[in-house]
C-alpha cells in the first residue's frame, strides 16, 4: 500500500491507494460476480466511473443519515459472504451508541464519509504486491477478511489474519472522525481526535504500542505520513474486540507484537489512555451486527468465552448471528440477549443452568427464553430453532 495526497472539495485527504511494482492494466475483463438483491449486492454503478468498473465485479453501499453514499467494492474472489460482513463491520463502528461521548450520534461521521467520497475496495489476492488494480479507495484484500463460521475464523488462522476491523477502521478514521496534524485530513470529531492522538502519543513514548518497530523505521514511516494514530487506534481496537486473544506466537501482546494488550482485560492495566479511548467514547463493548455464521460450520457456534475454542477469543462479542445452511447447528449463548436465527438444518440452542430457573415463552415460532439469573445467559430471542438444552434437560420446540 502507497498514500497519495488528494483533494477533494477543497480538502487535503489522504488517499490509500492499492498498488504493485507492475506497470501492466489493471485486471481485464472481470467475470460477472453473482448479484444478490437480497443481501443488497449489485453490478458495479457506472457513476463511479470507468476504472471501477473494468476492475470489479460487485457493489453494495453504506447509505448515510444525509442521504450520501459510502461505496464498497468488490473483485471477482472475493465471496458475497466477505462482502457482507465488511458492510456490517462499516456499518457496526458507523452504529450510534446511545449515551456516549462522541457516538451518541454518528452521523456527521457518516455524512463526512460520503461527503469525502469514502471507497471500500475488496481486492483478490493478498497485499504483496501483486494486484495490479490502482484506484482511489481503502484496501482490504481477499486473504484477510474472515467470515464467522468459515475455517480461517474458527481456526484462528493468522496466515489469513482478520484485517477487516483495522483496515474498514482505517477508512473510518481517516475520513470521518478526522487526522489532525501535517496534511490534515479534517473530520467530524476533531475533539476525539485529540484524545486518540494523546493516547497514541503516550503509548508510544511509553512503549505500550510501536514496540521494537522503530528498528525497521516503520514508526519513522508512519510519522512521515501521520499515520501514528490511526495505526495505534487500530492495534486497540483488534485486543478490544479479540482479535489477538488466540495468537500463540506472543503470550501477552497483540497487533504482531507490537501493542502490550492482547485481550480487552489487559488493556485497563497496560494502556489506561486506551481503555479510557474506549470506556463509552465511541465503540460499542460488542459487535451490533448479525453474524451470518458460514454454511460449512458443523457443530456448536459457540458465543460464550471458551479457553479451550480459540475463536471464542473474538465471538465472545457477538450478540446476533445467523446461521446459514443446512447443517445440524448448535448455538452456545453468552450474556448479551442474544438474537437467534437457525439455518435448514436441526438447530438447537444450550444454556447454562438448569430449565426451571428460565422463563419461555412461544410467540407463533418466535421463542424467548429469559435467564432468571443475573449476569448468566440473559434474554434470547430464538427464529427456526427446533430444540433448547439446560443442564439438567433438553426441551423440544
Amino acid at each position: 500500500m502507497r498514500k497519495v495526497k488528494l483533494i477533494i472539495g477543497g480538502v487535503l485527504l489522504l488517499a490509500i491507494v492499492a498498488c504493485s511494482d507492475d506497470s501492466t492494466s489493471a485486471v481485464e475483463n472481470q467475470p460477472l460476480g453473482e448479484f444478490d438483491t437480497e443481501l443488497g449486492i449489485e453490478a458495479v454503478p457506472s457513476s463511479l466511473g470507468k476504472a471501477y468498473r473494468k476492475n470489479f465485479n460487485r457493489y453494495t453501499k453504506v447509505t448515510t443519515p444525509n442521504g450520501g453514499v459510502i461505496h464498497i467494492v468488490a473483485q471477482s474472489n472475493i465471496t458475497n459472504e466477505q462482502i457482507v460482513r465488511c458492510r456490517s463491520i462499516l456499518q457496526h463502528y458507523l452504529t450510534n451508541y446511545p449515551g456516549s461521548t462522541y457516538g451518541n450520534d454518528k452521523s456527521g461521521v457518516a455524512n463526512k464519509m460520503a461527503a469525502n467520497k469514502a471507497i471500500l475496495t475488496l481486492l483478490n489476492g493478498s497485499d504483496d504486491g501483486k494486484n495490479p488494480v490502482e484506484v482511489n479507495g481503502q484496501p482490504l484484500y481477499e486473504n484477510e477478511i474472515q467470515v464467522e463460521g468459515h475455517s480461517w475464523y474458527v481456526n484462528q488462522d493468522y496466515t489469513h489474519r482478520d484485517a477487516a476491523f483495522e483496515e474498514i477502521l482505517h477508512m473510518v478514521h481517516d475520513y470521518g472522525i478526522g487526522v489532525d496534524g501535517p496534511n490534515s485530513s479534517p473530520g467530524a470529531l476533531p475533539a476525539f481526535q485529540q484524545e486518540i492522538r494523546a493516547a497514541q502519543q503516550n503509548a508510544l513514548s511509553n512503549n505500550i504500542w510501536g514496540i521494537g518497530a522503530d528498528n525497521a523505521g516503520w514508526i519513522k514511516e508512519l510519522t512521515k505520513e501521520n499515520s501514528l494514530s490511526q495505526e495505534y487506534l487500530a492495534a486497540l481496537i483488534d485486543s478490544y474486540y479479540g482479535l489477538w486473544g488466540a495468537w500463540t506466537s506472543q503470550v501477552s501482546r497483540g497487533m504482531w507484537g507490537l501493542y502490550e494488550p492482547k485481550i480487552r482485560d489487559e488493556i485497563a492495566s497496560e494502556d489506561q489512555q486506551g481503555a479510557a479511548l474506549m470506556n463509552n467514547k465511541f465503540f460499542h463493548p460488542y459487535l451490533t451486527y448479525n453474524a451470518r455464521i458460514d454454511a460449512s460450520f458443523t457443530g456448536t457456534f459457540s458465543l460464550a468465552y471458551d479457553a479451550s475454542v480459540s475463536y471464542t477469543n473474538h465471538s465472545q462479542y457477538l450478540k446476533d448471528i445467523t446461521l446459514l445452511g443446512a447443517n445440524d447447528t448448535n448455538v452456545k449463548v453468552n450474556e448479551l440477549d442474544n438474537d437467534i436465527t437457525g439455518n435448514d438444518g436441526a438447530n438447537m440452542v444450550v444454556f447454562s443452568g438448569k430449565k426451571s430457573e428460565y422463563t419461555i415463552t412461544n410467540n407463533d415460532g418466535v421463542v424467548e427464553v429469559k435467564d432468571n439469573v443475573a449476569d448468566r445467559d440473559g434474554k434470547n430471542t430464538l427464529r427456526k430453532v427446533e430444540q433448547l438444552k439446560f443442564s439438567d434437560e433438553e426441551v423440544v420446540l
